[in-house]
């Protein structure tokens, strides 16, 4: 399934997840999947959100910068090889993988794992 996610570009110092993460909480956003990656100078923080509409209007407030994309939300079979299955049918069908992270479904426990993908959705 097709779900929005935030990416937004932080500075690479004790603090910056704090100040994201204040804004969600002040505002009642609750924070669904998160994921950080990071270079000397900055992270990309990507998150899954309850409102991601709204959670990029409230962090436009405080001058933070974000992007909403489309990616999708695949829910494995808990078995060997699922997720191979998934990549090998993207990749058969000419869809390359940007990236990839996983959370977990606090209501039923299933583990979901979030994609981005080159190709539009």
């Amino acid at each position: 399934m097709g779900i929005k996610q935030l990416s937004i570009f932080i500075a690479n110092e004790a603090g910056t997840l704090a100040d994201v993460t204040r804004i969600f909480r002040e505002h009642d956003i609750d924070i669904r999947a998160i994921s950080v990656s990071d270079t000397v100078e900055y992270g990309i923080l990507r998150v899954v959100v309850s409102e991601p509409e709204r959670a990029v209007e409230e962090l436009a407030k405080e001058g933070i910068v974000s992007k909403l994309s489309e990616v999708l939300a695949v829910d494995p079979d808990d078995r060997r090889g699922s997720l191979n299955d998934i990549f090998t049918l993207l990749g058969d069908n000419g869809i390359n993988i940007d990236y990839i992270y996983s959370f977990l479904v606090r209501e039923d426990g299933a583990q979901l794992f979030v994609i981005k993908v080159t190709d539009q959705l």
